[in-house]
């Protein structure tokens, strides 16, 4: 079923937002299947997609999203890892089976200095006197969180500053967003929180603007990453599994994920895991990924402190080259924002990395436990590092192994 069908206009100024929704309803009705927007210019608020559709966006198709916040009504989500009534994400579905977003056509979040990314609260983000922030509504809400606030009484959305994530799909079944380009989100781009069986493939990720993480994968149980391209103004891709209280509370760590033949260019780090990770994280494995960027900070990266806690374990990464990252090629990092201020242990142990290959990078390993949480059980084997100009930072670190490392052309046994 075509969008036009419906009344779809695509000359970049309709809304279309009814004609989404009647189109999505009408072809649930008849058993699912391809909810097709065909070349043109769809201006439209959040698409909330149902069991078995798939959101089709053609070739020469482009989706605008409303950069008016009063188009998005509330909907159950999490921001940063904490469960809460926020604006609705731009594409969204909950409690839904066989739901996808593919095609070769653009989706444009449009946000930008102007709309959105202000409320960050930084003045290179468009943030200005008189203009609303963030900041009081995020501390409120992870007060709410700390002190056990029903997530019902945590409502949020029109009125306060918290943006909302780009694709999002909550407690779903078999979702996949295949072949599209996501441009300009207001935060994280595609998140899927506490789903099953998730596919991400070839999708084109762009975006400079505060947190524009290019993928998030929190507390779900088997995902796949694989041909994707991330230019971010944040991690590229960074497994959650919820902050503090409320990832304790949920419990669901992510698992068995898998990414592979992807590419990372400017972000924060290529692969990340954390820092909400206190429901846990293991079995994820990346291999043929290819990173680059004087912009890019961390090519592997874990980062966690004592007020998340939570496991991370058996993490493997294979065949990874990187041409050049900004800091050091790989960080695990107990001392991020709150470090050893508070009583939750973090645990890193059983990460393996073979053949990672650096041309140039700040330092090889930049790798800070914590007195009593050590990070554990991290073997380097067949890799090389080039242009390194700084010692490794090693602290609070049991069983670094070394084997067949070189740095500068030099073989080395310990770092």
């Amino acid at each position: 079923m075509a969008i036009t069908d419906f009344g779809a206009v695509g000359d970049g100024a309709t809304k279309n937002t009814e004609a989404f929704a009647k189109t999505i309803k009408s072809c649930a009705n008849a058993g699912g299947g391809h909810v097709v927007v065909p070349a043109g210019r769809y201006l439209t608020g959040p698409i909330h997609l149902a069991s078995n559709i798939n959101l089709h966006v053609e070739e020469g198709a482009v989706i605008l999203f409303s950069t008016d916040p009063a188009d998005y009504p509330l909907a159950y989500t999490r921001y940063e890892g904490v469960e809460l009534w926020n604006y609705s994400p731009l594409i969204y579905a909950r409690g839904a089976q066989n739901v996808a977003v593919t095609g070769a056509g653009l989706l444009d979040g449009q946000a930008s200095n102007d709309h959105w990314w202000p409320w960050c609260g930084a003045e290179r983000f468009g943030w200005e006197e008189g203009i609303g922030s963030q900041s009081a509504d995020r501390r409120a809400l992870f007060h709410m969180a700390e002190e056990g606030v029903p997530v019902e009484d945590r409502v949020f959305g029109r009125g306060h500053y918290l943006r909302p994530s780009f694709i999002e799909f909550y407690d779903c079944d078999n979702a996949l967003v295949e072949g599209v380009r996501v441009h300009n989100s207001p935060c994280w781009n595609i998140h899927p929180v506490m789903s099953r069986n998730v596919i991400v493939r070839n999708v084109s990720v762009l975006g400079h603007g505060p947190n524009n993480d290019g993928c998030n994968p929190e507390s779900v149980d088997g995902m796949l990453i694989e041909g994707c391209t991330f230019d971010t103004g944040d991690d590229c891709i960074a497994i959650k599994s919820g902050r503090n209280a409320d990832g304790r509370r949920i419990a669901t760590p992510a698992k068995n994920i898998l990414i592979r033949n992807c590419t990372m260019k400017a972000g924060h780090g290529g692969v990340v895991i954390g820092s909400e990770i206190s429901g846990g994280v293991h079995h994820v494995f990346a291999e043929n990924c290819y990173m680059s960027s004087p912009d890019l900070w961390y090519a592997l990266r874990f980062k966690n402190n004592a007020m998340r806690g939570g496991v991370v374990e058996d993490i493997h990464f294979r065949d990874i080259e990187v041409g050049q990252v900004g800091r050091a090629a790989i960080t695990c990092d107990f001392n991020y924002e709150e470090g050893g201020n508070g009583p939750y242990i973090p645990v890193l142990r059983n990460l393996t990395i073979e053949r990672l290959r650096v041309e140039k990078a700040g330092r090889v390993l930049d790798v800070q436990g914590l007195p009593g949480a050590p990070v554990h059980n991290i073997t380097l084997r067949d890799c090389s590092f080039n242009g390194v100009h700084e010692e490794s930072i090693i602290s609070h670190t049991e069983r670094l192994s070394i084997q067949n490392v070189r740095v500068n052309g030099q073989s080395v046994s310990k770092m």
